[in-house]
Parts: C-alpha cells; sequence; structure tokens
C-alpha cells in the first residue's frame, strides 16, 4: 500500500516505483537477453533523457518511469496473449492502491509502445492518433533500443530464441505488413529480414525531435552492419 506524502500528482510514488521495479526484475528473470531486466533499465534511461530532452514536467516524467518499467511484462511475444500486459499492469497497480486515473493512463501508455499497434491494411506509417507526449516518450525509448548495436545484439538474440534461420537470399523480405501477419510470425521470418520488415523503420516512426535525432545515428549503423554483413555472406569481405 502507497501512503507516501510525496506522492506525485500523477499518482507515483516512490514506494511505487520501487515495487514496480521489483515485480518487474522477477516476471522478466527467465526471459532470453532480447527482454530481459537490462532491456527495460536501458528503456527507462533511455525514456528519462527524452522526458528531459523534451521539457516534460516532473509528474509526468513519474508517469513515464512507471510506463516504461511496466511496458514489457507478459508480452504476447512469449505469453501468447495480446492483453495479458494490460491484465497484469492492472493488478500490480491496483494493488498497489494506485489511482484509476494514473493506472489508465499507464495501461494507455503501455497500449502504444508496439510496432504492431501501427501496422494495418497497408503496413507501417499508419500514424498514431491521440497519442499524448508520455506514450510518445516511451514509444520512442522502447524503439530506441531496438536499433543501432543494442538493436543488433537483441534482434540476432531473440532469432537464436525463436530458432529463427539466421538469412536466407532466397526468402525476401516482407513488405507492408500486417498486424496479423506480424504477430504470426511465418516462414519468412529470417533474422536479417527482420531488419526489412521492423527495425529499419523504426527511425521514419519516432514521435519525438529528441529520439529522432538518436534514432539517426543508430539507424546509419545498422545500415552498415547490414552491407557488411551481407558483403561476408557472398565472400567478398
Amino acid at each position: 500500500m502507497s501512503n507516501d506524502k510525496d506522492m506525485p500528482s500523477s499518482g507515483v510514488s516512490p514506494s511505487v516505483l520501487a515495487a514496480a521495479e521489483e515485480f518487474v526484475r522477477k516476471e522478466l528473470a527467465a526471459s532470453d537477453a532480447s527482454h530481459d531486466y537490462a532491456h527495460i533499465q536501458r528503456v527507462r534511461a533511455n525514456a528519462r533523457n527524452l522526458a528531459q530532452l523534451e521539457g516534460l514536467s516532473p509528474e509526468a516524467t513519474a508517469l513515464v518511469d512507471l510506463a516504461a518499467l511496466l511496458h514489457d511484462v507478459r508480452d504476447w511475444k512469449y505469453s501468447g496473449s495480446d492483453g495479458a500486459t494490460a491484465e497484469a499492469v492492472q493488478g500490480f497497480l491496483t494493488a498497489h492502491d494506485v489511482d484509476s486515473d494514473t493506472i489508465d493512463r499507464v495501461l494507455d501508455i503501455i497500449s502504444r509502445v508496439g510496432f504492431k499497434e501501427e501496422l494495418g491494411a497497408g503496413g507501417a506509417g499508419g500514424g498514431a492518433p491521440g497519442l499524448s507526449l508520455e506514450a510518445a516518450i516511451v514509444q520512442d525509448a522502447d524503439r530506441l533500443d531496438a536499433i543501432g548495436a543494442i538493436g543488433i545484439a537483441r534482434c540476432f538474440t531473440f532469432g537464436g530464441a525463436k530458432h529463427r534461420v539466421l538469412y536466407d537470399p532466397a526468402v525476401p523480405p516482407r513488405d507492408g505488413l500486417s498486424k496479423e501477419q506480424y504477430m504470426s510470425g511465418g516462414a519468412q521470418s529470417t533474422t536479417i529480414n527482420h531488419f526489412y520488415e521492423k527495425l529499419l523503420k523504426l527511425k521514419g516512426l519516432m514521435k519525438t525531435a529528441a529520439g529522432a535525432q538518436i534514432a539517426e545515428q543508430r539507424h546509419v549503423f545498422m545500415e552498415q552492419y547490414l552491407q557488411q554483413f551481407k558483403d561476408e555472406w557472398e565472400g567478398r569481405k
């Protein structure tokens, strides 16, 4: 139960944040290194940095902090349920007497983080109507951890955990994926294809100016890596 006198108006107290850290650490204890507690720590650090750069208030930053901590609890890629995250997060926050308005705001932020939420009939780039600045910051923070050097490492870690083929030149990346196609995976889900189907699209989907600036260099690094990978694959280097 949280009775902190220093609770911000967002409804996020220091004790709730501490409890969330412990909750998430236990929830992700068995996760592979692409979605473990270290990933959460990096996203949280990214979110705090973006919040500062975007001039977010301390109250809103506390909300961002909590949502960044909780965003990957029982992720659908591991739980098999698209609603498992919201159910678990709501249960945790309710058990810690977080007010209903704050719970709704955290759940809204978390529901907007995933790449799949921007996939429609025409694929990525459908926009994000009604996205709050807090949600934009957490979304960008998570996406920054999916690109660049760490993004490359996470991509191959996840591919290995899912027993995906590393690369098959005969299997082209899928263009214009729908949400359903993305979630179902399929025979064309090679690890290298994932760069073209998702990771290289993230730079253009950043929502904050600060996030877009950071993403630029990380995007270039991935492009350079992919060129080196293909040169080595074909014996050119």
